[in-house]
């Protein structure tokens, strides 16, 4: 069998899941993720053997594949929070009755099947599948080669957890091969089996994603992510924030890539922030290496996204400069402002449109985990049709259901 035939199959057998999934009372569906957590813990040593190998092979070795004990038993805890999640089917977002006695209800429904390419994340197979089935969508996923052993291995938890809860195996797919001609076939949406397609990796794989896929996309683009000091900024809270937003996890889409401080305090604030930076490169604009000594930055350092312990560091004049800075250098992800004057941290918040904007918190908070939604299928860059984290309800949809007495149009 070719592989555009195997592929065929994986999107027929993904369509007639979707439709048993979508009929699939909630209960049942709640069973499934529970138990697809329970297998994941069941096979952590699997999984973490797999791990290393997928690890000590790795073109390119990042903190995005590797897994331990914690990651694994986060990600298991991320799945039964998505169990406890209100099901969005069903759910009715608006209701009226026309004047002719028709009784019109605007319903969430899943989308119908979901196609996921993601590269070196194999917590993204969990996250992803329970955040479908608590949607009623199926998946096909495909993992980047570095991460397809660990995926492998999560999958096969998945698939033992459906079927214990009666669903069917093929509700979530993996692609079984690094095979790249794979992803092209998805692109092409497998004979019309693929409803929506996520992206979720670096600039390469979205902008390919998005100008070759022939059904639509949700596009999870890089994170230049910004943390803006304003003068009006607490000194402690200040060097808290960044410390965090930098290097708690460097290699994650919400590190804060660039520092913008407000020329009014940066004699204050800067020798602060270098002090919670340990082994951390500074790449400044020339007034910031005159008040702490750093590499130069150059006019690319400021739309890097660095996944490493590097930070671009500018001095800015005001709020209207850093708006300005974001809107010209950033990805549309993750920006903050450290400000003890709300005036200003309210406009900031209004201004800069980005799909995740905070007030004195790290950007590292940009998470579905974080804003309670137990686990994420990624961070929606664009505007249509979701922003920000992806989880359950933003992989619906809604259709009207109308309900008659008999009525007819004259």
């Amino acid at each position: 069998m070719t592989l555009r035939e195997r592929m065929s199959d994986m999107g027929r057998s993904a369509r007639h899941a979707a439709e048993t999934l979508r009929l699939a009372p909630s209960e049942q569906r709640t069973a499934a993720i529970r138990a697809m957590a329970r297998h994941i813990r069941a096979a952590e040593d699997a999984i973490l053997a797999t791990n290393a190998r997928d690890f000590a092979v790795a073109t390119g070795r990042h903190d995005r594949l590797a897994l331990d004990p914690a990651r694994v038993a986060a990600m298991a805890a991320g799945i039964d929070v998505v169990a406890d999640l209100p099901d969005p089917l069903g759910h009715e977002l608006a209701r009226w009755t026309r004047p002719n006695g028709l009784d019109i209800a605007r319903v969430r429904s899943p989308i119908g099947v979901i196609g996921m390419i993601y590269e070196a994340r194999p917590g993204v197979t969990a996250d992803a599948a329970a955040i479908a089935v608590r949607s009623g969508n199926a998946l096909i996923l495909r993992s980047g080669s570095d991460a397809l052993g660990s995926a492998r291995a999560i999958h096969r938890a998945v698939a033992a957890g459906l079927v214990e809860a009666g669903l069917p195996a093929e509700t979530v797919q993996l692609v079984d091969t690094p095979d790249r001609d794979a992803v092209g076939l998805m692109l092409e949406g497998l004979d019309g089996a693929i409803d929506l397609l996520i992206p979720r990796g670096g600039r390469a794989l979205v902008e390919r994603v998005q100008r070759e896929a022939r059904v639509p996309t949700l596009g999870h683009l890089e994170g230049n992510c910004h943390t803006y000091l304003h003068a009006s900024a607490d000194p402690a809270m200040a060097a808290s924030i960044v410390a965090n937003a930098k290097l708690r996890r460097v290699g994650i889409c919400g590190a804060t890539e660039t520092l913008l401080v407000d020329r009014a305090a940066a004699p204050d604030l800067l020798p602060l922030v270098v002090d919670v930076l340990p082994g951390c490169e500074l790449r400044g604009d020339a007034e910031a290496a005159g008040i702490v000594p750093m590499t130069p930055a150059t006019e690319a350092d400021w739309s890097t996204e660095y996944l490493a312990p590097v930070l671009a560091v500018r001095v800015i004049t005001d709020l209207d400069e850093a708006v300005a800075h974001i809107a010209r250098y950033g990805t549309g992800h993750t920006e903050a402002i450290v400000a003890d004057d709300p005036a200003a941290a309210e406009a900031f918040l209004a201004r800069v449109d980005s799909a995740i904007v905070l007030w004195n918190a790290s950007t590292q908070f940009a998470d579905g985990g974080e804003f309670g939604f137990g686990a994420e299928i990624g961070i929606a860059t664009g505007k249509l049709h979701a922003r920000g984290p992806v989880g359950p309800e933003q992989l619906t949809t809604f259709r009207y259901v109308v309900r008659g007495t008999g009525q007819v149009r004259p």
